[in-house]
């Protein structure tokens, strides 16, 4: 029995809500349960440096968490002067995991900046941050295609990500805190709406496990995908 008492194929409650912030081009506020992650897409009309002169455009993000979106303060990275590894770990997958879903020819020599704030955490930031941040995103290049800055669509396919692992020795989709802190095994997947692997993090917390187990955990990650991918059209 999963503390939720969900079934072990349940994911749980998904909203997005699109146009929450006033200024960003494309924002959202995703809600994964518990989990709470506002994403905000800002485009910049120049590509960084090391792509001047190629024609090509760049996807980027930035993560962080605001103090109390846990149990306990933390405290802000910006007044210890550095970012954790940890921020700088999943701001980099979340980049490289949108990216995966751009041509960056047809964006063109832009940027486009994928802020990912989590409100409140309750286990799967990072993949609520992908799922949401691709809205935002989605909706960032709309307003390019409108006003004819890009002529053809730069988004190729969706992309969203989900937690699965297992836990009291039974494979398990969407895990929250209870679940991640005591899972045996505990892995993220991303990937793309046609259920192409962009990435794929696992790790044996407490205990190793198969071929056939890792198995498992893909067929639950793209039942899982499959309706975040849903939830993302729904939203736009």
């Amino acid at each position: 029995m999963r503390p939720s008492g969900r079934k072990l194929d349940e994911m749980r409650p998904i909203s997005i809500e699109t146009g929450v912030t006033k200024h960003a081009e494309g924002s959202c506020l995703i809600k994964v349960g518990d989990t709470h992650v506002l994403c905000t897409a800002t485009i910049e009309e120049k590509a960084p440096s090391f792509l001047k002169g190629s024609g090509l455009g760049w996807v980027t993000a930035e993560y962080g968490m605001l103090p109390r979106a846990t149990n306990t303060r933390n405290r802000r990275e910006a007044a210890a002067g550095k970012q954790s590894g940890r921020t700088q770990e999943i701001q980099r997958l979340i980049g490289r995991a949108l990216r995966a879903g751009v041509d960056r020819v047809a964006l063109g020599e832009r940027q486009i900046v994928v802020d990912c704030d989590v409100i409140q955490a309750d286990g799967g930031t990072r993949c609520a941050a992908i799922t949401g941040g691709w809205v935002a995103l989605r909706l960032a290049v709309n307003k390019l295609l409108k006003t004819g800055a890009v002529t053809s669509d730069p988004i190729v396919d969706h992309v969203a990500a989900v937690s699965c692992g297992i836990y009291a020795g039974q494979p398990i989709l969407d895990l929250d805190y209870a679940e991640d802190s005591e899972a045996g095994t505990d892995g993220n997947f991303v990937l793309t709406g046609a259920k192409r692997l962009i990435e794929v993090q696992m790790s044996a917390e407490g205990a190793t496990f198969s071929r056939d187990e890792m198995g498992q955990l893909l067929d639950l990650a793209e039942a899982g995908i499959a309706q975040l991918v849903e939830a993302q059209k729904a939203a736009i």
